[in-house]
């Protein structure tokens, strides 16, 4: 199978993916509803609508262009061990290795196993050659593979270090998004810090968990843009944590500020906030917050921020990644082309 094959079904899935963030595949995203309530039509056809906006020849063709992508007589077999957090967050591992020229062999999440079933089903579908090169499993992976790419938390990392450190491998583990608040946002940019700390209920390692804030900031101007979200709070999975860590941080006499859908604490210390909550601190300088920031570098994913950060990126845009935003900062194509 060759890369303009293979470029060439990756475009034809990103067309789908098009006509199904709009009404297509109502029983999918039906099925996947069912299955995991978290997965709800908005946040589904939401993603879709961002990988049919990447699943486009130039833009594909401009990602690749870097790597030196040949033609394997005898591809490798990759190891893929999928997160499940937000929908088809495994897929662009997935898009890597196949677009490398290498096989996948997928333990899917518990979590997230319709929609990127029906993912490789369309890519079957459109070219049967996938069907040699994408392989589901559902016990562990224990042989038959050559490199490993596995995301899952810092327990499920230290099996993995023992489990396949000694394989090529990209073991990617907890990071969490933080927000620099300078004071001067607009109300636009407030309401974007909102879909970056809502989307998905925050349950991605790119929403925001924490937010830097100025002394003396009022949490009226963050709190009024965030009413849109309001309706979580009639989400039963949501409105459990909500409720759940209220009456922990209430038993422990925690002070923290309550919208009726969303709490806010002050933690100096932690990033990684509980759903349904985001933790504040304050800062005197952006000096302050750059030091934070250049210690705890490893277990940041996103910076959000119109300040000068390295690799900072604006309000509104943490659900929207480029295809070379690779988690953990690792070049996941760059790791598989050079095996």
């Amino acid at each position: 199978m060759s890369f303009q094959q293979r470029l060439i079904a990756f475009v034809h899935l990103g067309k789908i993916l098009a006509e199904a963030s709009k009404a297509g595949q109502a029983r999918t995203v039906g099925e996947a509803y069912l299955y995991n309530n978290w997965f709800t039509e908005e946040s589904q056809r939401n993603c879709f609508a961002v990988w049919a906006d990447l699943l486009t020849e130039s833009k594909l063709t401009k990602w690749l262009n870097k790597y030196p992508i040949e033609e394997k007589i005898a591809p490798k077999n990759i190891a893929i061990i999928m997160a499940g957090n937000i929908p088809m967050v495994g897929f662009h591992d997935l898009l890597c290795v196949l677009l490398s020229g290498n096989n996948a062999t997928v333990k899917m999440s518990s979590d997230d196993k319709i929609l990127i079933k029906w993912i490789a089903d369309e890519l079957i579908k459109f070219d049967t050659t996938f069907n040699e090169k994408i392989h589901f499993v559902e016990d562990q992976i224990k042989s038959n593979f050559d490199a490993v790419i596995a995301t899952g938390s810092n327990n499920s990392n230290r099996y993995f270090e023992a489990y396949f450190g000694k394989y090529p491998n990209i073991l990617r583990k907890n990071r969490n998004s933080i927000a620099i608040v300078d004071g001067n946002e607009t109300e636009d940019e407030m309401k974007l810090l909102a879909d970056d700390i809502f989307s998905n209920f925050g349950l991605g390692c790119r929403n925001v968990s924490k937010v830097f804030l100025p002394n003396g900031f009022a949490f009226e101007k963050l709190y009024e843009n965030t009413h849109k979200y309001s309706e979580f709070i009639h989400h039963n999975k949501y409105a459990n944590n909500y409720t759940y860590h209220k009456a922990i941080w209430l038993m422990n006499t925690d002070k923290f500020l309550d919208n009726g859908f969303l709490l806010m604490k002050e933690e100096n210390e932690q990033f990684s906030s509980p759903l349904a909550s985001i933790y504040y601190q304050y800062y005197n300088n952006m000096d302050e917050v750059k030091s934070i920031i250049n210690q705890r570098k490893n277990e940041i994913q996103c910076v959000v921020s119109t300040e000068n950060f390295k690799n900072n990126i604006p309000f509104g845009s943490t659900q929207t990644p480029a295809l070379n935003d690779y988690a953990d900062n690792v070049d996941t194509m760059k790791f598989l082309t050079e095996l």
